[in-house]
């Protein structure tokens, strides 16, 4: 069968080949060991050229745009083709910023935690995430992906037996549409304001409280700094606009800011949700299945590149997140061989994909419900 016919039924959800959920054949250290000893070097030099050539584009990019509004060119040219333009380049290259910054809460930008940890916070406060806040939760999500009791990011709903026979509305199109346009707008914000997504817990939840049970003790100061280098980035907005204008500052900033959040959500959303992967709940769920259980996409050379990598090579990253993004794609390749049937990649186009497996994957239930034991599979 042609991969574009199978990438067809695959949409229409008729044919599946499901992660395998048994124990693998191979440990970590064996995947390790496949892997060329300098994929696992942390260079400062080279992760901060990477990070000076975005740096770059974003000047340039920005330097660019301040002829947009003087170009003597209908004003319906400039704001459906210019912007436009501007705001998917300096998003798409800011999305590899936040990359780097994700990285550092990695350790993987370089050897020293004082570096790391000061460039992500720049990095990120910047785009106004709380660099301690979100390094602290999403290195939970990494230590326990694909459980459904203790992950920390799009844990799906759990139901007991498969309901697939009984209408509900969020099956009707307008209802798909709108939760996934909301999503992908709001879906950060929410996040980090309500723990919107994320799993369950017996009070408030936010990522701007320190006391928020999502953090230890010893971690209540860094969220306090990242709050308050969140202040000051704020402030620091708030003058650039009372100088400059806020017009400018939506058109230079915040829409591309926007944009960011967009392209963050949807890799997050993509990576962990598809018809293939299992989820496990008590018992049943290990860190070596979990952490396989995420897919690798392709959003093509461009994305790809300005993105650092981060979704196509996806897989690897749950295995060995300290790995830098350059190394990421040589890894892969190495590892394939052992992993077989447990790394998944899926190379349909990604907004045809997202559509689809939002309807595909709507909550998670057992094939068997008497079973004890046993995966959670996506349900439609």
């Amino acid at each position: 069968m042609s991969t574009r016919s199978r990438n067809r039924k695959a949409a229409s959800g008729s044919e599946w080949t499901r992660q395998p959920t048994s124990t693998p054949p191979f440990t970590l250290a064996q995947l390790r060991k496949a892997i060329p000893p300098h994929c696992f070097k942390r260079s400062l030099l080279k992760s901060s050229l990477y990070l000076a050539a975005d740096l770059l584009a974003v000047a340039l990019l920005y330097f660019a745009s301040t002829f947009i509004d003087p170009a003597p060119i209908p004003t319906w040219t400039k704001y459906s083709l210019l912007w436009p333009l501007y705001w998917f380049f300096q998003g798409a290259v800011c999305t590899g910023i936040w990359v780097v910054a994700h990285e550092c809460g990695h350790q993987a930008f370089s050897e020293s935690q004082t570096i790391n940890d000061t460039v992500g916070l720049i990095l990120h406060s910047s785009l106004l995430v709380p660099y301690y806040s979100w390094k602290h939760s999403h290195r939970r999500h990494h230590s326990n992906t694909g459980s459904v009791e203790k992950d920390e990011v799009f844990v799906p709903n759990v139901r007991e037996e498969v309901t697939d026979s009984v209408f509900e509305y969020d099956q009707l199109f307008i209802f798909r549409l709108v939760k996934l346009v909301t999503t992908l707008t709001l879906g950060w914000p929410l996040y980090l304001l309500f723990n919107v997504a994320s799993r369950p817990y017996d009070r408030f939840t936010s990522h701007f409280d320190p006391w928020s049970p999502i953090f230890s003790k010893r971690e209540r100061v860094e969220i306090a700094i990242s709050d308050a280098a969140l202040v000051g980035v704020l402030y620091g907005l708030g003058a650039l606009a009372r100088s400059f204008g806020w017009a400018w500052l939506i058109k230079s900033y915040v829409i591309p800011y926007l944009v960011v959040n967009h392209w963050l959500v949807m890799i997050t959303l993509m990576q962990h949700t598809h018809p293939e992967l299992p989820h496990y709940k008590g018992k049943d769920w290990d860190w070596l299945r979990g952490a396989l259980a995420t897919v690798d996409r392709n959003y093509g050379w461009l994305l790809n590149t300005l993105h650092h990598h981060i979704a196509d090579t996806h897989v690897c990253h749950h295995l060995f997140s300290q790995m830098p993004h350059y190394h990421a794609e040589e890894a892969t390749e190495a590892i394939k061989p052992l992993l077989k049937g447990y790394y998944k990649k899926d190379d349909r186009n990604v907004w045809v994909a997202m559509w689809d497996d939002w309807a595909l994957c709507r909550y998670v239930a057992p094939d068997d419900p008497n079973e004890d034991g046993g995966a959670l599979w996506y349900r439609k």
